[in-house]
């Protein structure tokens, strides 16, 4: 009768405690209710809560009620299952609770807080890069794929590949993002035209659903659930692991920037030269406005050349700027003169205005670094960045040139922002 007693006794209280919810207040006077059995590693000190409230845009500034900093994806799986069927705590309730918003948070380099969480769990997802096991970053034997962290930034997927002598294929501009939030979104640069986007290069991904559902997912397992995480916007699942394509790592660069007055010159060189596929080609091509009333940045040009430059864009109230790059070693690099000379001698830029720098790999990928720290110095990083991304069919690039470039941007009264340009083939 006693043993009877005493077993009762203490499963009703391990049922009390699995759940009863831990009363998690944030200094900002949020509350967030977490049963002590979720064993979640969870931060709500002024400075997780602050840091995880805003993003790169700095538009926005939403306070989660905590910050998640799992130690292995378990912990993240939980959190899931909890936040998408809670139930109550209401004293003989049996509905379900309310549930409160989960949003993974990489390098935070959203632009109107599309990582944040106002009143609920920021996942911090570096936080599951530095426990990862065995490392972040693993190179396959055959050196074809690296399998990584979501929470990984993209320069160290770099620097674990180039050491190998292997590298991902396509890249955006600044390295220093997550691969779970690139692969979130797209990941577009200067490769794009030849390889695709970032997402069009994963073999395979390790997801967390709403749901709370871990799962692996490729072109042939699982493939809706592949196909809507990337590009998705976070909204079909987390992202914790990607097996991102490698290929040859090259040594140095051929790293050109080729001015132009024309904008429709400039137009048609792009698009010629993202239809070459031969050894001629080159790997990368972007393009980028210098306008008259915005900062001139001649940085990249001989210091002998900067006022001349500088000059070319004050006349003309805007520059057209064909950025390019070609990638060699030694055993490409006969062929890497003739390339430079065959657009040095077939573009239609201004004559006189084609510039070119020989850069190792890393530090060409690397290279917006340099201008981080630049603004970093005049405190101009931490500044709010309306952005804005846009698709423009090549039949319409023109009347989008004529209408938004010329017809405000270069009118505008205050001072003009980065325009970038990307030139992609639909078929990547």
């Amino acid at each position: 009768m006693t043993n009877t007693l005493c077993l009762s006794l203490i499963t009703l209280i391990t049922l009390f405690i699995s759940l009863t919810p831990t009363l998690i207040k944030s200094d900002e006077g949020i509350d967030v209710f977490l049963p002590i059995s979720l064993n979640l590693t969870v931060l709500t000190d002024p400075f997780s809560i602050s840091a995880a409230s805003h993003d790169f845009g700095n538009i926005t500034d939403e306070n989660p009620g905590a910050v998640l900093c799992p130690s292995s994806t378990t912990e993240v799986a939980r959190l899931l299952r909890f936040a998408n069927g809670g139930f109550s705590y209401n004293k003989g309730s049996t509905s379900p609770a309310s549930t409160f918003k989960v949003a993974a948070r990489g390098q935070g380099h959203s632009l109107r807080g599309q990582a944040s969480a106002p009143g609920g769990v920021v996942v911090n997802m570096t936080c599951l890069a530095m426990a990862a096991k065995p490392a972040a970053v693993v190179i396959s034997a055959d050196g074809t794929y690296a399998d990584v962290a979501a929470g990984t930034m993209w320069v160290d997927v770099l620097k674990a590949a180039v050491d190998r002598g292997v590298s991902p294929v396509t890249w955006t501009d600044y390295l220093y993002l997550s691969v779970g939030g690139t692969l979130s979104n797209a990941g577009i640069g200067g490769q794009t035209f030849r390889h695709g986007p970032q997402i069009s290069n994963v073999h395979e991904l390790d997801v967390i659903t709403g749901k709370g559902e871990m799962m692996t997912c490729s072109p042939k397992l699982n493939p809706e659930l592949f196909y809507g995480v990337l590009g998705g916007l976070g909204q079909f699942g987390i992202i914790t692991r990607a097996r991102i394509a490698l290929d040859h790592a090259p040594t140095r660069v051929k790293w050109s920037r080729i001015l132009y007055s024309d904008f429709s010159a400039f137009k048609r060189d792009q698009e010629r030269l993202i239809s070459m596929t031969n050894d001629l080609g080159v790997d990368f091509l972007e393009g980028q406005l210098m306008m008259s009333n915005g900062f001139v940045d001649t940085s990249f040009f001989p210091l002998s050349d900067q006022t001349r430059v500088a000059s070319l864009v004050n006349d003309h109230r805007i520059i057209y700027v064909l950025e390019v790059a070609k990638y060699y070693d030694r055993t490409t690099l006969p062929i890497i003169d003739q390339v430079i000379d065959t657009l040095s001698r077939t573009l239609g830029f201004a004559p006189g205005f084609m510039f070119v720098q020989d850069v190792p790999y890393f530090d060409f990928l690397n290279r917006v670094r340099n201008e981080e720290d630049k603004l970093r110095s005049l405190g101009l990083w931490e500044v709010p960045h309306p952005w804005l991304n846009i698709f423009v069919p090549g039949s319409r690039i023109q009347d989008f040139h004529d209408g938004v470039i010329n017809g405000l941007l270069l009118n505008q009264t205050s001072t003009s922002g980065v325009t970038l340009f990307y030139p992609t083939n639909r078929n990547k």
